[in-house]
């Protein structure tokens, strides 16, 4: 078996577990920010969407970038932004240059993010493409548990500027290794070094499966920003909020990977109806009644099946030679519900006067999923699909 895949794949994911880690580092530093700076829970969200807001800009001329000038050019050009906009946040430590780094980061991100499917899909095929989209898309919840984890403990001991200085560790790490291993494969033909874009039926398939996969990671993210605040407002200890924090995020791994091994026996329309109807569940449970740990297990195992289905869809609504400038289209859509969704559910929780509304409003955008991925199976053959992959 060859190495360099793997090895490849190992830098793809520890790209994307820089992701989670940075978008998460505000909400796990959000009691601090509030007390320190007298932010309100809608200021926070902007903080939060900040670390997305150019992607809505910029994912699709990354994308077209990507082809005219290759995957390694790109890619690790988003990953050295990623490094150093984390270090201006860190540097500045006062909110706007705090969110100038993330803004900066973020970018770097949209460029990691757009080329990910690309590049998984040119190395591995089969069944070890579900397995390879599964890892990379279950990374990013490990970023985001990797916040929860380290961040507070670091706060305490040695004080905002090193916590924010611990979101350039994951993305230099990832830089390194990319940057050491990638190459193009020699299997796959090579594509025009020019600026096209994919058919209109891929553009449709694109623009439908990146709604699809724009309303689960909005959701998901937004409630994820606003949990932490509300578990310490009912009266939970750190411990608990660190236990429940943990299993939403980090009980993705295995059922990310489960649920992209299960999809060829069950089919992926029963896979993602189990998991997005579980994240709905989870998402409003965990907002209305006690029992915080269960409904973690709710929304962060059976809610967290079916990213690997998703992102196959998307990454195979394009022919190969448009796959890099059809990420981008998929991901604009997913960058808009990234910047717009954590400040709308912290309007939801200014309004309700308490953070579980933001809760509430982030499982019912979670719903949205369900009619889109419907709409897409009925413009294209997800069996024909899936089995390609």
């Amino acid at each position: 078996m060859q190495r360099r895949p793997w090895i490849i794949l190992a830098a793809l994911a520890l790209g994307r577990v820089a992701f989670g880690y940075q978008f998460q580092t505000v909400a796990s530093l959000a009691t601090d920010l509030i007390g320190r700076y007298g932010l309100t829970y809608a200021q926070i969200g902007d903080l939060i969407g900040v670390y997305n807001v150019l992607g809505v800009f910029i994912a699709l001329p990354l994308g077209l970038l990507g082809r005219r000038f290759g995957d390694r050019l790109v890619m690790g050009g988003g990953l050295l932004l990623m490094t150093a906009g984390a270090g201006l946040s860190a540097w500045a430590a006062e909110p706007s240059l705090i969110a100038a780094g993330r803004a900066a980061a973020g970018a770097g991100a949209v460029a990691m993010i757009v080329l990910q499917g690309k590049i998984i899909a040119d190395w591995f095929t089969g069944p070890r493409f579900m397995i390879a989209i599964s890892v990379s898309a279950c990374s990013f919840p490990i970023g985001m548990g990797l916040a929860g984890l380290v961040l507070p403990p670091v706060l305490a001991h040695l004080g905002l500027r090193a916590a924010l200085l611990t979101d350039t560790v994951p993305a230099g790490l990832a830089l390194l290794l990319f940057l050491a291993s990638f190459r193009e494969p020699a299997h796959v033909a090579p594509v025009p070094r020019q600026f096209s874009l994919p058919s209109r039926p891929e553009v449709v398939l694109l623009l439908v499966a990146g709604l699809v996969w724009m309303v689960y990671t909005a959701a998901y993210s937004a409630f994820l920003s606003y949990l932490p605040a509300s578990l310490a407002g009912r009266g939970y200890g750190v411990a608990v909020v660190g236990l429940v924090m943990t299993i939403a995020t980090w009980g993705n791994v295995p059922a990310t990977m489960l649920g992209g091994s299960l999809t060829a026996r069950f089919g992926g329309l029963r896979i993602f109806l189990v998991g997005s109807l579980s994240l709905a569940i989870g998402m409003a449970g965990s907002a209305v009644s006690g029992w915080p740990v269960a409904w973690a297990l709710v929304l962060g195992v059976l809610g967290a099946v079916q990213p690997g289905v998703i992102m196959a869809i998307g990454t195979l609504s394009a022919r190969p030679e448009n796959r890099t400038v059809g990420m981008g289209l998929f991901y604009a859509l997913y960058y808009l519900g990234g910047a717009v969704a954590p400040t709308f559910c912290g309007m939801v929780a200014d309004h309700v006067g308490r953070p579980e509304g933001g809760l509430l409003a982030a499982a019912a955008i979670s719903l949205l999923a369900i009619p889109l991925y419907m709409l897409h199976r009925a413009l294209a053959s997800h069996a024909t699909m899936l089995v390609r992959a």
